[in-house]
C-alpha cells in the first residue's frame, strides 16, 4: 500500500518510512522471532517425537514472541488506520510543505 501513495509517486519515500519506522522494525523483529521460535520448537519436536518437548528457554523465547505479536498487530491496524488518509493520495499543502523542507 505504501507504493500506491502519491507521497511515495512523488519520491518522497524517506517521509514514508520516518512514519512507518516503528511498524517496519517492529515486523522485521516479529518475523525473525517467530522463525526462531518456530524452528526451535520443530527441531525439538521432531528429535523426540514420543514425547511433549518444552524447556525454559522455549518457554521465555514464547513469551516474548508473543508479546511482540500483540505490538505488531497493533501497530499494523494503525497503519492500516493512517493508510485511509486522503492526504497521502493526493497534492496538498502538507505535502509541499515537506517537499520544500526536504529540498533545503
Amino acid at each position: 500500500m505504501l507504493f500506491n501513495t502519491y507521497v511515495f509517486q512523488v519520491g518522497l519515500i524517506a517521509i514514508l518510512l520516518g512514519r512507518f519506522r516503528t511498524l517496519l522494525m517492529l515486523s522485521a523483529l516479529y518475523l525473525t522471532l517467530s522463525i526462531i521460535l518456530h524452528s526451535w520448537l520443530m527441531n525439538l519436536r521432531w528429535l523426540n517425537t514420543n514425547r511433549f518437548v518444552w524447556t525454559d528457554g522455549l518457554q521465555v523465547l514464547f513469551v516474548i514472541q508473543r508479546t511482540a505479536s500483540v505490538l505488531y498487530y497493533y501497530f499494523y491496524k494503525r497503519t492500516a488506520e493512517y493508510l485511509g488518509d486522503p492526504r497521502l493520495y493526493e497534492d496538498s499543502p502538507w505535502l509541499r510543505e515537506a517537499f520544500a523542507r526536504v529540498r533545503q
